[in-house]
């Protein structure tokens, strides 16, 4: 018997999808900046991001992954830390 295909409901659903589409949106981000030296590379990631990227998208980021995610590109897991936190309402 064949299991039930998600609905394009399921909140696990979204949030998988989600995190994949941030994570190669992120990977996009490196793969320009792979050619700079990566002390210019990770600072330009995170100003990217911080700059272009949504208080939300930011924030769904920052909480799908850390320093320890082997799903993101090594310079993203770099710039982790200078992504800004939203904070406040």
């Amino acid at each position: 018997m064949m299991q039930p295909e998600p609905t394009p409901h399921d909140p696990d659903l979204h949030k998988a999808r989600q995190r994949e589409k941030l994570a190669r949106m992120a990977g996009q981000i490196a793969d320009f900046f792979k050619s700079y030296p990566d002390d210019q590379a990770v600072p330009a990631i995170a100003e990217h991001i911080n700059q272009f990227w949504s208080r939300r998208m930011r924030a769904d980021f920052l909480s799908a992954f850390d320093a320890g995610s082997d799903d993101i590109q090594p310079l993203v897991r770099a710039a982790l830390p200078a992504i800004r936190p939203v904070r406040g309402g």
